[in-house]
């Protein structure tokens, strides 16, 4: 049998862009680009049965990735409703409180778009009871701890990420 396409290869002609992906994996292999790779050699660990999540299962015991971004939304919510308080005290304006509240707000309502029949709803958070609970808590924390004025330091000079080049 003759070249299909003149390059070697037996069979119908190459798509153009898979021949373009084909020469780059082959000038990368040539040129030792996939040498010394992690695991390189090793066989992969397969299970026993056919399971299609093999490979998330296999993330997850190797502690690869970060398991909240496994749960629902609607259980993240609410768990960053019962840390609202934490994240209140962070604000330091009441707009960006209001802003927080409608933000979360928002973001309960997409979810239960989302999910019409789901048995778990996030509660939502009320801009001006959130702007209640923040005056609360930052009167709270300034019982407890007295602000002490500090001289304000002077503004170090940005240092330039590249060590080479101008120099001032």
């Amino acid at each position: 049998m003759s070249d299909a396409g003149g390059n070697g290869r037996r069979g119908p002609p190459m798509d153009p862009d898979v021949a373009k992906i084909e020469g780059a994996i082959e000038n990368a292999i040539a040129r030792g680009d996939f040498d010394d790779l992690p695991g390189a050699g090793k066989p992969l660990d397969l299970p026993a049965t056919h399971d299609p999540d093999w490979w998330i299962k296999q993330r997850l015991a190797e502690d690869d990735v970060d398991r909240d971004a496994l749960l629902p939304v609607v259980v993240l919510l609410r768990r960053e409703y019962e840390q609202r308080d934490a994240t209140l005290l962070e604000l330091p304006e009441e707009h960006l409180v209001r802003e927080y509240a409608a933000d979360f707000t928002e973001r309960v309502h997409e979810d239960r778009r989302a999910n019409p029949l789901s048995r778990m709803m996030a509660p939502e958070m009320d801009p001006d009871d959130a702007v209640a609970r923040w005056r609360e808590l930052r009167t709270a924390t300034a019982d407890a701890e007295p602000v002490r004025a500090e001289p304000a330091e002077e503004p170090s000079r940005r240092r330039r990420w590249w060590p080479f080049g101008r120099r001032r």
